[in-house]
């Protein structure tokens, strides 16, 4: 919901799928329209717009002729006119379902392996159960059980059909790596830790995605496995290739890899001074911390830089130890004062069309925004509202060109409005999480429009 000055108000219009007979063609999803609402809805499933039909808990459900079960975590506040991320995440061979949701001893802080407090309630999140606490995959059978679990959730819940995700370690790992091989149409992104073939390829011919990460020192399944199903996806998704720095055994640090890819389809890895383990310490070679781990952290970023239904080709912000991307300290940041995070390009692509989003603040390129005139540009391109854009519509960047929709009014008051329309540089609904997108709305001068040189 926008901040006004003194008033919330949510008027949205919702079409669902089941009402205009989409899922008897077939069609699992659809493209909702806002007409006076101040979120712009995303492609979602025909659980949005009723009230929830699963809650946060252990749920069973029929698949295979068996009883399968699943723990989901809907957010807090859930709103049934919000496309939701949707997360798997999968345990390892011997692990639970129940250690996935708790984080274990390390506690809600690594719940999901971090996904939990790192989506902050942007995410419903998922954590199966293997048989015999483990994904083998007989007969393609946990494929099955995702393909179920993907339709009940979609039929009770509001889910964005363009962000879903899965991640896992060791044996969950092979378990995300099946899904990337098989489902690929069907996710958007997986993230492997510590992972090898253990729960089958099928298809593995489509690009999708990928995160992997692994221990230089894994003497469970070996680094060069979890190299392996990098590399089938180096070739999917059409990355150049290159070998990857790795840190040295002893340096207690990690090193992530950004391969230069099909656009919409990066390949990220990430070697670590550790040996089998998913949360690994910088600095502390050999230690398990969930609550300390920068894994999360990146995995989190990885996903996240999807925030729209329109993918882009790399992450936007990677952590220390990134090898890929040179920060740019000319220029001028713009910090949101609601969310304390800066206006920022999505995935620093200098593309036509690249979406404005927030994200933490940094000096790379992506956040540098200088004046020229009346334009804001960046990286050689200018901020822009598409031609007489309506209230809802999404910032972008395109070729500077002079025309009024790339024309803006730095305000007193710390808004920032369009010269052609009036309408103010808005966060999406108020949001403060990382990725929330950047739209033209209404101005109502909400710390949601107010912006800052920072």
């Amino acid at each position: 919901m926008q901040q006004g000055t003194n008033r919330h108000r949510w008027r949205t219009l919702i079409a669902v799928a089941a009402a205009l007979g989409l899922a008897s063609a077939g069609v699992t999803g659809l493209r909702l329209a806002a007409a006076t609402a101040d979120t712009v809805a995303l492609a979602a499933t025909a659980g949005c717009g009723k009230a929830p039909g699963l809650n946060s808990g252990t749920h069973t459900i029929q698949s295979s002729g068996q009883n399968r079960s699943f723990i989901l975590r809907v957010p807090a506040n859930y709103n049934n006119t919000n496309p939701y991320r949707l997360i798997f995440a999968f345990h390892w061979r011997g692990g639970t379902m129940n250690d996935v949701s708790s984080g274990g001893s390390s506690g809600s802080t690594w719940s999901y392996y971090g996904m939990q407090e790192q989506s902050n309630n942007s995410a419903i999140l998922v954590a199966p159960q293997g048989i015999g606490n483990g994904w083998a995959n007989s007969g393609g059978q946990d494929i099955t059980f995702v393909d179920d679990m993907i339709r009940r959730i979609d039929d009770a819940l509001c889910v964005d059909t363009t962000q879903r995700f899965a991640l896992g370690f060791s044996y969950g790992g092979g378990m995300s790596y099946s899904i990337a091989c098989s489902r690929a149409n069907v996710f958007r992104a997986v993230a492997v830790y510590s992972g090898a073939q253990l729960s089958g390829c099928s298809g593995g011919t489509q690009p999708i995605a990928y995160f992997g990460l692994h221990g230089i020192s894994d003497n469970v399944l070996n680094i060069s496995q979890g190299r392996s199903l990098r590399d089938t996806f180096v070739r999917n998704n059409g990355c150049a290739a290159q070998s990857p720095r790795e840190p040295s055994q002893g340096s207690g640090q990690h090193v992530t890899t950004l391969y230069s890819c099909r656009a919409g389809y990066p390949v990220q890895w990430a070697a670590y001074d550790s040996g089998h383990g998913p949360a690994p310490v910088d600095g502390c070679s050999g230690c398990e911390d969930g609550a300390r781990t920068w894994t999360k952290g990146e995995v989190w970023r990885f996903f996240a830089q999807f925030g729209g239904t329109t993918p882009t080709a790399t992450p936007t912000t990677p952590s220390p130890g990134t090898t890929t991307q040179t920060p740019n300290p000319t220029g001028n940041r713009l910090r949101n004062e609601g969310s304390g995070r800066c206006l920022d390009i999505s995935n620093a692509s200098s593309a036509n069309g690249a979406q404005a989003q927030i994200w933490d603040c940094h000096n790379n390129a992506n956040q540098q925004f200088t004046q020229n005139g009346a334009a804001l540009q960046v990286m050689g391109k200018c901020l822009d509202a598409p031609p007489n854009a309506a209230a809802g519509t999404r910032v972008q960047i395109w070729d500077c060109h002079g025309g009024a929709n790339q024309q803006w009014n730095l305000n007193g008051n710390g808004t920032i409005s369009s010269a052609q329309t009036g309408l103010c540089l808005d966060v999406n609904g108020g949001g403060t999480a990382n990725g929330s997108t950047v739209i033209v709305w209404n101005c109502h001068g909400g710390t949601n429009q107010r912006w800052a040189r920072a």
